[in-house]
């Protein structure tokens, strides 16, 4: 049999299956093992799941009631027998209320993001899309957003409307939003102009279904980076108004509140300082981690 005869066309459909057939993987599950390779970024995901649960399971898991007072042990040092991390000038566990404030932190940061990223892409996705007058009125909004510094603006909004957790939801999603409003804004302009999204528009397809459909998922990746960013200074920023006194009202813990305690001391007992202080540094420094760790899983660059 000759070598021509011996061979026999493959039809265009197995080779696509045979081109497919390889463990081919998807962009998440590509950039999750990237993800996996950075040592920093998965200790800092496994530090951010660990707070999680302390924070949701923390009725359960705290030695103490966070405004439980004991003048028997008033200023106790850390590693005192049932006082892990010490007492503060009210005879409080100082573990307890961490845990406590754990809750106040995560739950600030998650419902504040949720309120920059809904706002942020709903007014960046239409900025970019439509153009025009749309984009003039979204943009010197965001504009005029930019030319506040965010902690001047939040502490002039819980000025006015006082401290309380939902003025904090106010006061920090009115400053969340305008950077993510930015990044979509630019997202959108780049993506707009593809080949696909002129297909999809030739076709009959409506605005909302090119928006919702064909650009906004393919800027997710950013959008992620952006948002596991953000999610660190929120919590900074919520310490700082709590530490400032115009935050979470006591006697429920925040750990901006507790460091504000513990500096009362910083003199006599600085090493009751040490534990908040370091905890706050280190959530920070998780988010940031983690955040650079997405950026670069989800570079296309990097596939290869």
């Amino acid at each position: 049999m000759s070598e021509n005869t011996a061979r026999k066309p493959v039809p265009d459909g197995a080779q696509t299956a045979q081109a497919a057939q390889p463990a081919s993987l998807n962009l998440w599950q590509a950039a999750g093992r990237r993800l996996m390779r950075k040592p920093a970024a998965m200790i800092s995901l496994a530090y951010i799941l660990t707070l999680i649960v302390v924070a949701v399971f923390a009725d359960q898991i705290a030695p103490y009631s966070y405004e439980l007072q004991n003048y028997d042990v008033v200023k106790v040092n850390p590693l005192t027998p049932g006082y892990i991390l010490g007492t503060d000038s009210l005879g409080r566990d100082i573990l307890s209320r961490m845990m406590y404030g754990a809750r106040v932190s995560m739950s600030v940061g998650f419902v504040v993001l949720g309120i920059g990223v809904t706002v942020g892409i709903t007014l960046g996705a239409l900025a970019g899309y439509f153009g025009g007058v749309v984009d003039m009125v979204i943009s010197r909004i965001t504009d005029m957003m930019f030319a506040f510094p965010d902690m001047l603006l939040a502490i002039l909004i819980m000025g006015i409307r006082g401290p309380g957790i939902a003025n904090l939801f106010i006061a920090l999603g009115i400053v969340a939003w305008p950077s993510m409003a930015r990044l979509v804004r630019g997202q959108i302009l780049a993506l707009k102009e593809r080949d696909y999204v002129q297909a999809a528009q030739s076709l009959g397809s409506n605005d909302n279904r090119i928006i919702l459909r064909h650009l906004l998922p393919n800027i997710m990746s950013p959008v992620l980076v952006q948002a596991t960013l953000s999610l660190g200074q929120v919590i900074l920023a919520e310490s700082a108004l709590s530490f400032l006194g115009i935050g979470i009202r006591p006697p429920f813990p925040s750990w901006g509140s507790i460091v504000s305690e513990m500096v009362t001391l910083i003199y006599s007992q600085p090493i009751l300082l040490l534990a908040p202080s370091l905890v706050l540094a280190a959530t920070v420094l998780a988010f940031n981690f983690l955040g650079d760790g997405l950026r670069d899983a989800l570079d296309p660059r990097l596939k290869h």
